[in-house]
């Protein structure tokens, strides 16, 4: 599940992008992460990204952000503030 982003602290000011199938969440046109119907996605780097996708079978390589990012299955393998962690320091990152 996403977590509510109001809920989440550090995240102010982004704008949403509504697209065909997913969300795009920004911060000054700079996407930080995208919603789709299953998974999501968020920008870390690539030492993160290579532990998280080790640790957890529901942890992959974006699509959207390539190596720069992870995208991650909502299958609740991940708790939602361990999520909300990752999407706060996506925003960090944009």
């Amino acid at each position: 599940m996403v977590p509510d982003l109001s809920q989440i602290n550090g995240l102010d000011g982004y704008t949403t992008k509504p697209e065909k199938s997913r969300v795009l969440y920004q911060k000054q046109d700079k996407t930080f992460l995208v919603v789709n119907k299953n998974t999501i996605e968020v920008r870390c780097d690539e030492k993160l990204s290579n532990v998280l996708e080790e640790k957890y079978e529901s942890v992959m390589e974006s699509r959207y952000f390539g190596r720069g990012g992870i995208e991650i299955v909502l299958s609740g393998q991940l708790k939602t503030d361990e999520i909300a962690d990752l999407i706060r320091l996506s925003y960090d990152l944009s």
